[in-house]
């Protein structure tokens, strides 16, 4: 049976009509298993759930909160991450599955928003850890101009200068650069 506190039951809407939902959730960086999460704070859900126009569809409406704190993508440092997003889901029925293997089911352009559900329960422990994923950039950064980590010796340069050498040259650029050293033998 599934807890009405944490559940959005479609049966019950069915029944009494439109719900509201207000949570609160803990939730460990291990469950996002995302390497950028080094820490996130409880996330706030709140949504609204009702019938949507054509038969066995639901519409919620809702937003999500939370803090995190973000490895930088360059120098992996530690930042701070708020997010407040607002969300607008459609769910229908899953329709049924091709009865041969080699079959597809194509689904219509109109239905690339529409989430599918089996059965008449959706969980909002699960609306919540889709919106922080959803959050979440690609490519956390302490700063814009974020000078990453040394390849060499993996220093953190946005807070000390290496003695490396500083001009980097991508391997796919070596026979460059040994044309280059040949071509100053030949002069000298």
């Amino acid at each position: 049976m599934f807890d009405p506190r944490d559940y959005i039951l479609l049966d019950q809407i069915d029944k009494d009509g439109p719900q509201s939902y207000s949570r609160m959730y803990s939730i460990s960086p291990a469950e996002l298993d995302r390497i950028e999460i080094v820490n996130i704070g409880p996330v706030a859900l709140t949504a609204n759930a009702n019938k949507g126009n054509v038969p066995a569809e639901y519409l919620v409406d809702g937003t999500s909160r939370f803090t995190a704190d973000l490895a930088c993508s360059r120098c992996l440092e530690p930042t701070p991450f708020a997010s407040s997003s607002s969300f607008h889901l459609r769910f229908h029925p899953r329709p049924e599955l091709p009865q041969q293997e080699d079959e597809e089911l194509e689904i219509a352009p109109e239905e690339l928003d529409v989430e599918f559900y089996i059965e008449r329960a959706i969980s909002l422990r699960d609306l919540a850890l889709e919106q922080i994923q959803l959050s979440i950039p690609m490519k956390p950064l302490c700063d814009e101009n974020c000078l990453g980590l040394c390849p060499y010796c993996g220093a953190n340069r946005n807070r000390e200068t290496c003695a490396c050498e500083t001009s980097i040259v991508g391997e796919r650029w070596g026979a460059l650069s040994e044309i280059q050293q040949a071509m100053k033998k030949r002069e000298s």
